[in-house]
């Protein structure tokens, strides 16, 4: 798939959605806010209670870029813990390596930030990590490898490049942008972490 039919995905998706999963979806999403395909535009009829958790879980998914076995996998974790499921969900979401890059400011999108990571231009404490779904505990420091800092896409996203069209650095990352380094002080809660979704409903539909 080139990047250009990634591109027009994310947008379909976006619309489908209901949520702008990309800054070059925004601009597509706010020109046509209603589903694609030829009846976008007319009303829906009312949806049933499976349809509205299965949209639910969906944007959360589409957030985080995860198969459907990645997501499940989340919830039974986040059952264990105590306190709210689709809290605590949300939560360990968050820590994903993948995901602290992009909330750092190292990428534009979620998709760019597991790609930094596959390229092995990611490093956690030190050392090299190549997989999106490392979960990092409080106090570990992530960073763009030294060997990586001088490619273009680092080396704009350390002038503040994407900041733009990124949410505030969250108060549970201690970020040097210019360094390229970001910490994560403490774990994330819910309420903090800049996903759009009722997790509520989401739990709902795995637990049906």
């Amino acid at each position: 798939m080139t990047s250009v039919q990634k591109a027009r995905r994310q947008v379909r998706l976006s619309r489908a959605l209901g949520i702008a999963l990309t800054p070059k979806a925004v601009k597509h999403f706010e020109k046509r806010p209603y589903p694609p395909g030829e009846h976008g535009r007319t009303a829906r009829r009312k949806e049933s209670d499976y349809a509205v958790r299965l949209r639910e879980k969906q944007r959360l998914r589409a957030q985080y870029g995860l198969r459907e076995k990645q997501m499940l996998s989340t919830y039974t974790e986040a059952k264990k813990e105590s306190g709210l499921t689709g809290e605590a969900m949300v939560e360990l979401l968050e820590m994903r390596l993948d995901a602290l890059v992009l909330r750092a400011g190292f990428a534009r999108t979620i998709l760019q930030a597991r790609q930094a990571v596959l390229h092995r231009h990611i490093l956690v404490d030190g050392k090299i990590v190549d997989r999106p779904s490392f979960r990092v505990s409080e106090g570990q420091t992530i960073q763009v490898k030294p060997k990586a800092v001088t490619m273009e896409p680092y080396m704009a996203a350390a002038a503040g490049a994407h900041r733009d069209v990124l949410p505030e650095v969250p108060a549970y990352l201690d970020v040097q942008l210019e360094k390229l380094t970001a910490t994560l002080t403490r774990r994330p809660k819910r309420a903090e972490v800049p996903v759009t979704c009722d997790v509520q409903l989401v739990v709902e539909y795995y637990a049906r």
